[in-house]
């Protein structure tokens, strides 16, 4: 590895992504260094599930298994290096699962696991050293949120990664890393960067992060895929790190996709809230990075600047929050409001009233037109859901009662498929837990190295203030109205129980024009069912966007939350459909 980057390859965004795409990456072209990211909180509690259904020794993900045993030997050809948080809730038993592939194809590659991040064996121990466990959104105890735990895990970050290198592994297995570490790792095992080399750090985290959820910074659910040349076979991302920090993305030759400032953009502002981006490693400031495109499919990304990293790590709780049902019913032709209470008072009536519920969810969607020219131009959706302790409350009882209404009951019933899958809540808790709490350990040829905190080492304290951007006057007027997706791209996704929105604009006169026009209030108005909820605004002048955090819309996370859209992803598409009045300048500017 004499060249002045290291190449960093990833091939899964999430537990299900392309099977196929480790064996395109290693395939594809050049590459020093394969990774994958597989969790997610909720992929925390399916393992969880799936550790106590098959037995102790599961609880990674399986398939990644699969794929070693594809490219393992092409890997050591090629002398590339793999890192993933595969591992899940047992890194160890993926590691020897490995190991045991690596031998039936006779391949010497050195395999290390790291474990630390798992605090439920310590829960009642940290909870007597004062650790309250509060989640960081509610300001509520763990004590106080009458759930029992499943899953306990720290978001460790790259320093065991960069260890296990460092003492001659080819394969890392990790459990619940940071989604970027898999990518920090490496970039500091390759240049041996020091524990505060902020910046160059910061770099490699925008560049993890900008990779880690696979197609969608290659041209993936990308706002403008009119742009797209192809979606077939898009090509995976592909992170070349500099020893500065600063990176290019791009993706295998003769792939499709697309890779461009503005998916590298729409990337950056994934579920992020602040621009100061927290990691266990450094803070990423990315409202100082500076993003160009310098030839097809490539884009270089410089000047991120780095911060002390916290003394704390976020640690992800799944709780059991009960049991919950739900159905679509859907309403049609006239008086859609009348049926829908009809409908309803006389389904709670036949189970015995809402009371006995610990939650009940009645949402009523009307996406009937006056006059339709369709049959489904005709519906309107009713979304019922309940929760409760008690399974046999919301079970198949409930769905009986439900279908015992389909010829009792309003005139052109019929139902969908439940809204969500009936069965166990999972309630998703983001908390923080001191760092002098975790003990992360390499193990690794019989070896086991303990990797200290950060922040538990004497470094100077640094945190970077960035200098204020001026941000150009726009005269509003010969104004013409338009779709806001016309000239403005957005990505949103879901951060636990929360939402992000990022919105940008191609250049600098439509983002003076955005910056003056689309406050908290204006974002409100177009979107009138986000009133209830405190959203918080962030500026990112230097590529030209807005990020809105907006709290407590998807409740407790995926798997409690009765949103159709239970991970927010078609919130900024809601956005980009609504019709808004811009400058004529601007729009001839795009």
């Amino acid at each position: 590895m004499g060249k002045e980057f290291i190449t960093i390859a990833n091939c899964s965004g999430f537990y299900g992504d392309k099977l196929s795409a480790a064996k395109e990456m290693v395939n594809g072209g050049p590459i020093d260094v394969l990774t994958g990211d597989y969790l997610a909180e909720l992929t925390m509690a399916i393992l969880f599930s799936q550790k106590m259904k098959r037995g102790d020794d599961k609880g990674y993900v399986g398939t990644f298994l699969k794929q070693i045993k594809e490219i393992a030997k092409s890997c050591k050809e090629k002398n590339i290096k793999i890192v993933s948080n595969a591992g899940g809730l047992n890194p160890k038993s993926m590691a020897l699962e490995i190991e045991n592939i690596l031998n039936e194809q006779s391949i010497d590659m050195k395999v290390a696991y790291i474990d630390g991040d798992d605090l439920m064996p310590k829960i009642h121990d940290l909870t007597k050293l004062g650790e309250e466990f509060k989640n960081i959104e509610k300001n509520i105890k763990l004590s106080d949120s009458n759930f029992s735990p499943l899953t306990a895990n720290a978001y460790l970050g790259a320093w065991g990664i960069k260890t296990a290198l460092d003492n001659g592994a080819d394969i890392v297995v990790c459990p619940r890393v940071t989604d970027a570490a898999v990518v920090i790792g490496p970039a500091a095992w390759k240049f041996e960067w020091d524990r505060n080399n902020y910046d160059a750090l910061a770099g490699a985290l925008a560049a993890g992060h900008i990779i880690e959820c696979g197609c969608q910074a290659t041209g993936g659910n990308y706002a403008f895929f009119k742009e797209v040349h192809s979606f077939d076979n898009v090509g995976y991302p592909i992170a070349e790190i500099f020893k500065d920090g600063s990176f290019n993305i791009t993706k295998h030759p003769d792939t499709g996709g697309l890779v461009s400032e503005g998916t590298v953009t729409a990337q950056l502002l994934y579920e992020i809230s602040s621009p100061a981006y927290i990691n266990p490693d450094v803070i990423a400031h990315f409202d100082t990075l500076k993003i160009k495109q310098i030839e097809k499919d490539k884009v270089h990304v410089s000047g991120c600047r780095g911060s002390s990293p916290p003394d704390k790590h976020k640690v992800c709780i799944n709780l059991a929050g009960g049991f919950r049902n739900g159905m679509e019913i859907i309403l049609t032709g006239l008086d859609i409001e009348d049926k829908a209470k009809v409908f309803t008072d006389a389904l709670f009536k036949s189970v015995g009233g809402k009371e006995q519920f610990e939650e009940v969810s009645i949402q009523l969607h009307r996406t009937d037109k006056e006059n339709p020219s369709s049959n489904e131009e005709a519906m309107a959706s009713l979304l019922v859901s309940v929760k409760s302790q008690d399974q046999n409350l919301v079970g198949r009882l409930f769905s009986a009662k439900i279908i015992e209404l389909a010829l009792a009951n309003i005139p052109g019933f019929f139902a969908q498929s439940g809204i969500k899958p009936s069965g166990p809540v999972i309630v998703y808790w983001p908390t923080l837990v001191d760092s002098k709490h975790i003990k992360e350990k390499v193990y690794f040829n019989g070896n086991q190295i303990e990797v200290l905190p950060t922040s538990q080492l004497e470094f100077e304290e640094i945190y970077y203030q960035k200098e204020p951007i001026k941000i150009e006057d726009i005269e509003i007027k010969d104004q013409k109205d338009i779709y806001f997706g016309q000239i403005f791209g957005t990505r949103s996704g879901d951060k636990g129980g929360c939402a992000n929105l990022g919105v940008w604009a191609k250049n600098s006169t439509s983002f003076a024009f955005l910056h003056k026009f689309l406050t908290v209030e204006k974002l409100k108005e177009l979107l009138p069912d986000l009133m209830q909820f405190r959203v918080e605004r962030f500026e990112l002048a230097n590529i030209h966007s807005l990020n809105f955090y907006i709290h407590d819309i998807l409740q407790d996370g995926v798997s409690s939350n009765d949103r159709k859209d239970g991970q927010a992803k078609s919130l900024g598409e809601y956005l980009r459909a609504k019709k808004i009045k811009v400058p004529q300048s601007i729009i001839e500017d795009n």
